[in-house]
């Protein structure tokens, strides 16, 4: 009978410290509304309470026509701009067209979690279930949902140790999110970051976008390197004459030399920056690829009420010429 009695008691200890432990832990239910369309919108007269977002729910509710259609309205544009599969006088020496029905884990890595905000406060958690790859693209999704600590999920990919390119053109055509405190990029890391640290490997931004109205129809492209143990930037910009981004495919390119760097949209050049100074030896040195689709940090601030979730980051095809 001790020896019963025992065992019960060991046996409730246990359950009293699993139930704390989950006491600990409180569930925070919110309010979700039905998204019957698929388009990120969501109905304001169908609701659902619970902690984790359910699917085909959202965490807006600003649609005034949430009818469910009989084909699910595509997040992919039919059209823009494109460049060719050649050039004269360029090899083409490393592409990605994103054939298949998965990321290419030979080319590419999964950066997880929020790495206390990767340097910019951000709020996105990164994950590999928030990248798609279906029809010839690759969809990074950012969503509205709660886990590690963060109330945002993304993905971000890297090259590194995979891919190195030292000079060359690269182009890569890609349809932009939208909204408040959304942060796409496709940019450049030097290969040597994990030994000197940034920014004395430099950073090479591609296309940078930060969302929100009056802001969705502008790119930026900028470099960053360390000046004398001083942290130095120089950049520029470009607008759409009309519309946004998350239209239609544009084309981010650079063309890069050991001269000079030059970035271009759409085959137009808007940007410049000479790199034969010697305080710019960064640019002389072998970087990596990185795409991912941020949400808040210290440049774009954070979503707001007007922002809809879920966003997609939609990648066509990734060139490089030499």
């Amino acid at each position: 009978m001790k020896r019963i009695n025992l065992i019960f008691a060991l046996f409730s200890l246990t359950f009293f410290a699993i139930s704390c432990s989950k006491a600990d832990e409180p569930c925070v239910k919110k309010i979700w509304y039905q998204d019957a369309d698929g388009d990120g919108l969501g109905n304001k007269a169908v609701t659902s309470e619970a902690c984790d977002q359910p699917a085909e729910y959202v965490a807006n509710s600003n649609d005034d026509n949430d009818n469910p259609v009989k084909t699910p309205v595509s997040i992919i544009p039919t059209k823009g701009y494109t460049t060719p599969t050649s050039y004269a006088n360029l090899k083409a020496i490393w592409a990605d067209e994103f054939d298949g029905t998965s990321l290419n884990e030979t080319y590419w890595n999964y950066e997880i979690g929020n790495n206390n905000g990767w340097g910019n406060n951000e709020l996105e958690y990164y994950k590999k279930e928030n990248t798609t790859v279906k029809d010839g693209y690759l969809i990074i999704q950012a969503k509205q949902e709660s886990i590690g600590g963060q109330n945002y999920t993304s993905s971000r990919l890297t090259t590194q140790n995979k891919f190195n390119l030292k000079y060359g053109r690269v182009d890569i055509r890609a349809a932009l999110p939208k909204g408040k405190g959304i942060w796409p990029a496709l940019w450049m890391l030097g290969k040597n970051i994990t030994t000197v640290s940034w920014p004395k490997c430099g950073e090479i931004d591609i296309m940078e976008m930060i969302g929100g109205s009056g802001k969705d129809n502008t790119v930026y492209g900028t470099a960053h390197w360390d000046n004398n143990n001083s942290y130095a930037q120089y950049g520029g910009n470009t607008q759409l004459a009309s519309g946004i981004f998350n239209d239609e495919f544009h084309v981010f390119s650079i063309i890069w030399d050991s001269r000079k760097i030059v970035w271009y949209m759409d085959d137009k050049k808007f940007h410049e920056i000479d790199t034969t100074p010697a305080g710019l030896s960064e640019f002389q040195e072998e970087y990596f690829f990185l795409i991912n689709l941020a949400v808040g940090g210290n440049w774009p601030g954070s979503p707001d009420i007007s922002t809809v979730f879920p966003q997609h980051l939609i990648v066509d095809y990734i060139r490089v010429f030499q």
